[in-house]
């Protein structure tokens, strides 16, 4: 193997490397479809990212004695990764589930909470220190930056826990 500098084999490093940001971005994002349960989206995603793969791995397979070639193929496969958890952060499809823990101010933030049109639930609970209240509220993940802003305004000190749910059935689900 040489490291060669002609222009064909950079632009064929940069192809590559275009190619497999595509494709891990696609398949970052198709994963985080596939948990979330949305079996089309993750289809037409999977079907994209493989015929986008096999451009990329027969570009590589093509010229094995272009060092480039295999350097654009990791750097795309790494920058893919990261760009794709980009893009999903930037959608944020889905739901969280929100747990609160405040020692002195539980009833507030639900309170504050529900005015601003969220569901809580109230759980009284027995922390280290005495009774807390603990507060559940499932949300969009697009609103977990806002919701999670209400519940510092009222409580600077409240321990707030969060986690990707799918919701099933019933309940209330501010759209």
């Amino acid at each position: 193997m040489e490291l060669t500098f002609t222009t064909t084999a950079w632009l064929s490093a940069v192809l590559i490397f275009c190619l497999r940001v595509g494709d891990m971005s696609l398949d970052t994002l198709r994963t985080l479809f596939v948990i979330r349960g949305h079996k089309a989206v993750a289809w037409v995603m999977g079907f994209a990212q493989s015929l986008i793969f096999v451009l990329a791995i027969t570009s590589v397979f093509r010229d094995l004695g272009n060092v480039l070639n295999m350097l654009g193929y990791g750097g795309g496969f790494a920058t893919g990764c990261v760009v794709g958890m980009l893009i999903e952060g930037k959608i944020a499809v889905g739901h969280k589930h929100l747990r609160v823990v405040s020692p002195r101010r539980g009833a507030a933030i639900a309170q504050k909470l529900r005015d601003a049109g969220y569901a809580v639930t109230e759980i009284p609970a027995r922390g280290k220190d005495g009774m807390v209240s603990m507060l559940t509220c499932d949300v969009l993940r697009k609103n977990t930056s806002l919701v999670e802003r209400i519940i510092r305004e009222v409580d600077p000190e409240a321990f707030i826990t969060e986690e990707d749910v799918r919701p099933t059935w019933r309940g209330f689900w501010r759209a």
